[in-house]
């Protein structure tokens, strides 16, 4: 006896790699599977979403105190303090208690994260682009692999390593041999005039983040440039172009959304970046830097700075404060992040890459 059954409609046995199982047996096990691993990738593709979701919702839940104690002058005001934690008295403002002489101004948080974030990238920019194009445009191929490892390497030094090995080295060689000469410039530029300080300040943390930012513009550039068409650069070869007008005249122009993407993402990881900028930044509460080189706070770096002392203030005003800070970094981080990949899907058609549409 066969285990194999004849085919309806014919004589013939069906073949050897026909299952004995009924049609809508398989297909009830195939859906049933199908079905499991649907679930399992939608559950996977939600979770990043919920946790962002959970994590704003928490912030925005915890900010509200401050937020209604402090009003608009949150945004305005130029003095932030948590008041005499050590009293019992309370000053009632909008409804909200707070201790004693509080007072949450964040402005000058808010002004030393865009300023310094946005001259890290004026200045990781055009060496990130400049570095890419040495290296795929100069370099033989055959090293391009190896050299190309260094903007990884950048990239996986922790930020704390870059912060202490700026106070430590970076900002005391600037302070001492580079400064003083930019201050000339102050003849020009007013933000230049003043003293250059001891290496601490917004220039050094800057030019921190503007390293720890190449990486991410190099890598993405490096990509978008080896999408050029290569037949592109070799009739501009033929008519005569240098490679730097080569460069210049076809590849960048090819892929100068992409570019402008890449350099949108980099300037939302510097204006998260934390430690770094907490250890050379000088940690400046309550003032604008006097000059470029003077000492300022961001709203990441204030968060870790006085997270402590918060948490000592019964009224959870404090706390409440910070994670104002917190939302409106997150705000800002987010709205850049979204900017760059529109930027990005705009660039590229639609598509996910951030390749440009060309000549």
């Amino acid at each position: 006896m066969s285990f194999f059954p004849a085919a309806q409609g014919t004589g013939r046995r069906a073949g050897p790699l026909q299952l004995r199982l009924p049609q809508a047996l398989r297909n009830a096990d195939l859906t049933r599977r199908d079905r499991v691993a649907r679930a399992v990738l939608l559950i996977a593709a939600g979770i990043p979403t919920l946790m962002l979701v959970l994590i704003a919702a928490e912030m925005v839940y915890q900010s509200i105190p401050a937020f209604r104690y402090a009003g608009l002058g949150f945004f305005t005001g130029k003095v932030f303090s948590f008041g005499n934690l050590y009293i019992t008295k309370l000053t009632v403002q909008n409804g909200v208690s707070a201790p004693h002489g509080a007072t949450y101004g964040a402005f000058t948080f808010i002004f030393g994260t865009l300023v310094s974030s946005l001259i890290a990238l004026v200045v990781a920019l055009p060496l990130a682009v400049g570095a890419v194009l040495a290296l795929t445009e100069r370099v033989p191929a055959r090293f391009q692999s190896s050299l190309s490892i260094f903007f990884e390497l950048l990239a996986g030094i922790p930020s704390v390593v870059y912060g202490f090995w700026g106070i430590l080295v970076l900002g005391p060689l600037l302070a001492q041999h580079v400064y003083p000469v930019l201050g000339h410039l102050g003849v020009v530029l007013p933000f230049f005039r003043g003293s250059v300080g001891f290496g601490e300040g917004l220039m050094t943390a800057s030019l921190i983040l503007a390293l720890m930012i190449v990486p991410i513009i190099a890598t993405t550039t490096r990509e978008l440039v080896r999408t050029v068409p290569i037949l592109a650069k070799e009739g501009a070869l033929a008519l005569g172009m240098t490679r730097y007008e080569t460069a210049r005249v076809v590849t960048l122009p090819y892929v100068r959304r992409g570019i402008w993407a890449a350099a949108v993402l980099g300037w939302a990881r510097a204006l998260g970046e934390t430690m770094a900028v907490l250890l050379v930044s000088g940690n400046l509460l309550n003032g604008l830097p006097a000059n470029i080189f003077g000492t300022f706070s961001t709203m990441a770096a204030t968060i870790v700075a006085m997270l402590d002392s918060a948490l000592t203030d019964a009224t959870g005003m404090a706390v409440h404060a910070l994670a104002a800070l917190g939302v409106v970094l997150l705000v800002i981080t987010v709205a850049t992040n979204l900017l760059g990949r529109l930027i990005i899907r705009r660039a590229a058609g639609g598509a996910v890459l951030p390749v440009g549409r060309g000549l």
